[in-house]
């Protein structure tokens, strides 16, 4: 990857009310606990709570040193006041603000010059733009893309030239919008979402990962635990889990109590074996889960357990997996 990132980050959906309200205080204590853990990497957007996520960054980050951590937030949503919460799923209990799509280069630059201010920073260091794919927008998602493509992907590419950020790319939660972005345009990196874990790898490995490495283009995995299904919760990419995916993630459990792995463990370091990620930014919405995030990827994990997931399946020879 072009550009030097932590490889353990924040992810900040949490922290915007996704799937359940966060109190204020739980937040700070939350940011607090990552900061402490050693985390450097931060990651957020205006759709988070509409902004909630982002203010929650700002109230610990603004007092860190600026240069001792990367902040990462995303364009293609701008927030305009509203009478009332959107409480646009998976979040509740926002902050009153109505989204209004914009791909352009001047909503991505009117997005960046808001993001600074409710984070209350300088600079970004990463910029996604976001959601530009048919799980978001439907059939619709390819004009938003060729908006993008022709706006916010050259805006911030002169940002980028002009050293105002260090790069950008997409946050995505699909394999073609990358693959897509390839060929148009020259992006240092992508966020893909829940597209490269233990449980759905195969698309990125095939036709999306090889390309990346012939060029440089770093991934940062967010979603690493699959909107939670593989830390124990029942959501699987923002919706709840069908039958097939939790006997799925049984079998996987089976592995993990046979060689006394943390299945959480599993899943944070076989994102970060693949040569092509640089980075995995599991989100957290408590102190407890931002500490042992951290403690996680230090997790010894014997080589029979990889071999095991092989054996029975659950992963393909060609997927890296820890030495």
């Amino acid at each position: 990857m072009r550009i030097d990132i932590p490889s353990l980050g924040f992810g900040g959906a949490p922290l915007g009310n996704m799937f359940r309200e966060v109190g204020d205080a739980e937040a700070r204590a939350t940011l607090e606990a990552a900061w402490d853990a050693g985390i450097r990497l931060y990651d957020t957007s205006p759709h988070y709570g509409a902004g909630l996520s982002e203010r929650r960054f700002a109230e610990v980050l603004a007092d860190k040193p600026r240069d001792d951590f990367v902040l990462c937030s995303k364009v293609g949503r701008l927030l305009e006041p509203a009478d009332q919460p959107e409480n646009a799923p998976p979040f509740v209990n926002e902050l009153p603000f109505k989204r209004v799509l914009d791909y352009s280069a001047d909503g991505a630059r009117r997005s960046i010059e808001a993001s600074l201010e409710r984070l209350k920073t300088d600079r970004l260091d990463l910029v996604w733009i976001h959601d530009l794919s048919e799980d978001q927008h439907g059939p619709a998602w390819r004009d938003y893309f060729a908006q993008a493509m022709q706006g916010a992907a050259k805006a911030l590419t002169e940002m980028r030239e002009e050293g105002l950020i260090m790069g950008w790319g997409l946050g995505v939660n699909l394999v073609e919008p990358c693959r897509l972005a390839l060929e148009q345009s020259d992006p240092d990196a992508f966020l893909l979402a829940g597209r490269y874990s233990l449980l759905d790898h195969r698309e990125a490995l095939d036709t999306l990962f090889p390309e990346c490495e012939r060029r440089g283009v770093g991934i940062v995995v967010g979603g690493p635990y699959n909107s939670g299904l593989l830390a124990g919760g029942k959501h699987y990419n923002y919706a709840e889990a069908e039958p097939a995916l939790r006997r799925k993630v049984e079998l996987i459990e089976g592995v993990c109590q046979d060689h006394g792995v943390d299945i959480r463990a599993a899943a944070l370091q076989f994102c970060l074996a693949h040569p092509t990620v640089a980075a995995t930014i599991p989100g957290s919405s408590t102190p407890e889960r931002a500490r042992q995030n951290a403690e996680l990827l230090r997790a010894p994990i014997p080589a029979a357990f990889w071999r095991n997931l092989r054996e029975i399946g659950v992963l393909p020879e060609d997927a890296p997996t820890p030495a």
